[in-house]
Formats: structure tokens, C-alpha cells, sequence
């Protein structure tokens, strides 16, 4: 693997990386469609014709569930309400959302706020979707209430990603790092990086900051130190 439109030769030693963002970008255009997401992605795309006003996306870490919700976050013009700091009742009023997205609504501690925003949805009858790591379970929400709420939400579910999407996304990051990658190269990073569209991203920018900091091109070889590393966390 070489980098694009980098010499042949680079100077012997390591190299001060610069510390470059990797803020991914959650566009529609980035979003890759594969089969373990179609069915979220299509339900997302169908808004407003939804079954209900309330949504509930479920799927594991890495999935891609953030990208969905900016997806839809961005075409609903919602309300993006923080999972550790959901706002009181009289500035929803003020603030007269249309729509309301809550990323990781499994993480929302204060379960009183939670069920107040819920009636607030339903008395308003304005949009509201909501990701989660899996479906509600009486072990996760003590409130029965808030549990009986969450349940009735329907949901669509996004899985883990497939090789041949983890695939896809390492070739787009590389070429967002303007890095040419040889085809074994790619398919050595792809059969052992974890499933996971984080991981790939984390992976990427870890493997580009260790060849900017020995100043060589990206080979097999570094791509299997950086895979080392990474496994062995």
C-alpha cells in the first residue's frame, strides 16, 4: 500500500505525526448500505410514513446506528437531546421541536425525565427516535411504567456488520487518508479487524499516524503491526 501522490523515497527516521481530526462524517453519502442495515436504513428514508410517531432503532456498538440518526436527525430537522441530559419539560415547550432524536437512549439515567419527555412526544404528537444497544428489558429500566412505553415503540434493527461492509468502509477511509490500498493488503485487514464500523475508523487513523511517523509508505508488514496493537488492547 502506498500513499497517493507521495514520493517513492522518504526521509530514514520517525516523524512527528500531526495530530489531524478524524471526526467521522455522518452525511447520507457516507452511509454505505449493506444487508445488515438495509432494513433500518429504508425505515429511516420512509419518514414521516412510519408505523407510529416513535421509533426505536436498536443494534450493537459499531453498527452504525449514530449515522442513522444523523441521517434522519438532519431530514426531520429534530431536536437532538442529549442521553445524559435530557431537558426539562417547559424548554421542549419553548423550544417546539417537530421532532426529537435521543442516541443511546439506554444510557439515560434519569428514568422520571425519560417518561415525562415520552408524554410530552405523544400529548404533542411530534416525531421521536430513539437508538439503544438492544431492545428494553425489565433488568435495564426500573420504572415499569417507562418500560411499558419503550416496549410498545416499534422497532427496527440494524446488525453487526458483515466482512464485505467492514470491507467497503476500510477502502472509503483509506481514501479519505489518500492512502492506495493492494487488494491482499485490504483483505488481510478485513478477515481480522473487528466487526465494528468504530473499530475501522479507530484502525485507520491508527495505521495512517504510523506510517506519517516512521515517513514510509503503508505496507502489509505495518498494517500487521498496527492489527497487533489492536488486538492486543
Amino acid at each position: 500500500m502506498t500513499k497517493a501522490g507521495a514520493p517513492e523515497e522518504r526521509p530514514s527516521g520517525r516523524q512527528l505525526p500531526l495530530d489531524l481530526p478524524t471526526t467521522p462524517r455522518f452525511g447520507r453519502e457516507e452511509f454505505l448500505p449493506a444487508a445488515s442495515n438495509l432494513a433500518a436504513l429504508d425505515m429511516i428514508e420512509r419518514w414521516p410514513d412510519w408505523p407510529d410517531r416513535v421509533l426505536m432503532l436498536i443494534g450493537p456498538p459499531g453498527a452504525g446506528k449514530s449515522h442513522l440518526c444523523a441521517i434522519w436527525a438532519a431530514r426531520a430537522d429534530a431536536l437532538v437531546v442529549p442521553a445524559d441530559a435530557p431537558p426539562t419539560l417547559e424548554r421542549l415547550a419553548a423550544q417546539a421541536p417537530r421532532a426529537i432524536l435521543i442516541d443511546d437512549v439506554d444510557r439515560v439515567a434519569d428514568e422520571t425525565a425519560l417518561f415525562h419527555l415520552l408524554n410530552f412526544v405523544n400529548e404533542s404528537r411530534i416525531f421521536l427516535l430513539m437508538s439503544a444497544a438492544r431492545a428494553p428489558r425489565r433488568d435495564d429500566v426500573r420504572l415499569p411504567d417507562l418500560l411499558s412505553r419503550l416496549r410498545r415503540a416499534p422497532a427496527v434493527e440494524i446488525g453487526a456488520p458483515d466482512e464485505a461492509l467492514v470491507r467497503a468502509v476500510l477502502v472509503k477511509l483509506f481514501a479519505d487518508c489518500q492512502l492506495m490500498v493492494e487488494p491482499p493488503a485490504l483483505a488481510f485487514v478485513a478477515l481480522r479487524l473487528e466487526r465494528s464500523l468504530a473499530a475501522a475508523r479507530s484502525f485507520v487513523a491508527a495505521l495512517d499516524r504510523e506510517a506519517l511517523a516512521q515517513g514510509r509508505p503503508v505496507t502489509r508488514s505495518l498494517a500487521a503491526k498496527v492489527m497487533d496493537s489492536f488486538i492486543d488492547k
